[in-house]
């Protein structure tokens, strides 16, 4: 008899479409499971690959504005998810970067997680949570407190609630092991390196695409360039749109959100791409180097892992990296980048993408579950 699988993902709106999402898009790719989260509304979506699809929801569906304002239900997560029924399932995958991982399982049932990160809410982001929103100030901030430090304690019970993690970086794993105390095998997500186009000939402009919120450092990049006066491309919308517009020197492009094909056409032919946040993995880098175009990120987190330093990598470098998150470190990777940009090979941006992708991706994940689950059968034996 076949094994029945179920994949349970945070939440699935038409704003949700980042790298777990795509992670979840590739596990359906390859693996027959049945899919459940905490809100669906891209069953109803008719532009959606999940159109019509029968999804398994919680309580928290029924709520208001759960669609665009399900942060709002923070300290409801956890009790949400707990609410699933997987019972009739032999092995739960789960795609977590909040609670999806804290699902109710049996002794009988294998739990493989891809963690995309521990819940930043709870501990990464907590301060700047707290200070950007209401709720860091008086009586409503010591409850916030509050409710954080608890969810913090169920983050780390419901560790223990899985039997396998993948990290999708070497920088996760090591958060999986600061927070949960629990060693993750490292799987990289998967890129459709294939999609983007590769162009060698590259124009005076530099490009950044990220979603336009605080600890995404797109300011950091627009106040770095109004003092470079180089031409700069921003595409993206967040919280931070109006701030940026207002901002921003006649050298600076804010064009706001932009389909993917004129995403690509940017992002091919782009002097460089700009990142300035500390990212888990960093997919839109990769992508990046999809298209020959070299990357001048902040070297931390997952970017240490996909871009390879110019000065350190002479003949097959994708880019350069800067060590602080303030304006004049960007400003010297800028300069020194344009130093280096003679010697740098397209060509080698896109090869070192190429292990990046979803057929890489689906390889690994699939020979990891087996294995896992060869494992759990010899265990009972």
């Amino acid at each position: 008899m076949p094994l029945k699988y179920a994949l349970v993902h945070e939440w699935l709106t038409p704003k949700a479409t980042g790298g777990s999402e795509l992670v979840v898009r590739e596990i359906l790719n390859h693996i027959d499971a049945d899919l459940y989260a905490l809100i669906d509304f891209e069953s109803s979506n008719p532009e959606s690959y999940l159109y019509q699809r029968q999804i398994g929801k919680t309580f928290l569906q029924r709520f208001p504005y759960a669609c665009n304002g399900i942060q709002n239900y923070l300290p409801l997560w956890p009790l949400a998810i707990e609410q699933l029924d997987l019972r009739q399932y032999d092995v739960i995958l789960s795609s977590s970067h909040a609670v999806a991982k804290g699902v109710l399982t049996t002794p009988e049932q294998l739990h493989i997680c891809y963690c995309h990160s521990p819940m930043r809410y709870a501990w990464d982001l907590t301060f700047d949570y707290l200070n950007q929103s209401k709720l860091g100030r008086g009586i409503s901030g010591w409850v916030a407190r509050y409710l954080l430090h608890h969810l913090r304690q169920w983050d780390v019970l419901s560790a223990n609630r899985v039997d396998y993690f993948i990290a999708n970086s070497q920088y996760t794993a090591r958060r999986i092991w600061r927070c949960y105390r629990r060693e993750a095998t490292v799987i990289y997500p998967p890129v459709n390196v294939e999609a983007f186009p590769f162009f060698p000939d590259k124009e005076d402009f530099y490009v950044t695409v990220s979603r336009l919120v605080s600890y995404k450092q797109v300011s950091l990049i627009v106040k770095a360039f109004n003092q470079l006066q180089r031409p700069l491309v921003v595409i993206g919308t967040g919280s931070e749109m109006k701030h940026l517009q207002a901002i921003a020197s006649p050298n600076i492009q804010i064009l706001g959100w932009q389909p993917d094909d004129v995403v690509k056409k940017y992002m091919a032919r782009a002097k460089a791409f700009v990142y300035a946040a500390c990212e888990d993995f960093g997919i839109a880098l990769v992508e990046a180097q999809a298209c020959g175009t070299p990357v001048i990120a902040y070297g931390a987190g997952g970017a240490l892992e996909t871009v390879r330093d110019l000065r350190s990598y002479k003949d097959t470098g994708t880019g350069i990296f800067f060590k602080a998150q303030v304006e004049a470190a960007l400003i010297e990777a800028v300069e020194k980048f344009e130093m280096y940009q003679g010697s740098l090979n397209p060509e080698y941006a896109r090869e070192h993408a190429a292990q990046f992708s979803r057929q890489a991706f689906a390889q690994r994940y699939r020979d990891f579950v087996d294995k896992c689950y060869q494992k759990r059968l010899s265990l009972e034996e």
